[in-house]
C-alpha cells in the first residue's frame, strides 16, 4: 500500500486553501478515526475560547489516533473539519497552514470538507476533525 495520491483534476479550479480536491489510493486497509476535539488525554478541555490552542489540540489527537491504527497523516486521505462559527474560518485556514508546513512538507494535502455547525458535543468545542487514512 502506499502513500495516497492527491489529484488535481482538469477543469477544477485551484484549491480554496491546503487541500486537494481528490486522493487516490490502492486497495488496502482503510482507518476511520472519529472526530477528535481538543481535550487532553486526561479528558480536559485544552484552549478555552482559543481556536488555535484546540486546532493544534485536535490535531494532536488525530496524530495518536493514527498511530494507533498504524497510520501517519501521510497515510490521510481525507479530513471533515466541523467549525462552530464562520468566523474561525480564515484562522483556522491560518492554523491548519502552519501545522501542514510541517505535517506535509512537500505539499499534497488531502481533501478536506469544511463545515460550519451550530455546536458540537459540548458548547466549549470551537473545531472537531475526523479522518480516513490507508494502511
Amino acid at each position: 500500500m502506499g502513500r495516497p495520491e492527491m489529484l488535481q483534476p482538469e477543469g477544477l479550479p485551484v484549491p480554496l486553501g491546503q487541500y486537494s480536491h481528490v486522493s487516490r489510493v490502492g486497495a488496502g486497509e482503510l482507518v476511520f478515526v472519529a472526530g477528535q476535539v481538543a481535550v487532553d488525554e486526561n479528558g480536559d478541555l485544552v484552549g478555552e475560547a482559543d481556536l488555535e490552542a484546540q486546532v493544534r489540540q485536535v490535531f494532536r489527537n488525530l496524530e495518536r489516533a493514527l498511530a494507533g491504527a498504524g497510520a501517519t497523516f501521510g497515510s490521510v486521505t481525507k479530513f471533515t473539519t466541523y467549525l462552530t462559527r464562520d468566523e474561525h474560518i480564515e484562522r483556522f485556514m491560518r492554523v491548519r497552514r502552519d501545522l501542514f508546513a510541517e505535517l506535509y512538507p512537500e505539499g499534497g494535502y488531502p481533501p478536506n470538507t469544511l463545515v460550519v455547525v451550530g455546536r458540537l458535543v459540548s458548547p466549549a468545542f470551537l473545531v472537531e476533525i475526523e479522518a480516513i487514512a490507508a494502511t
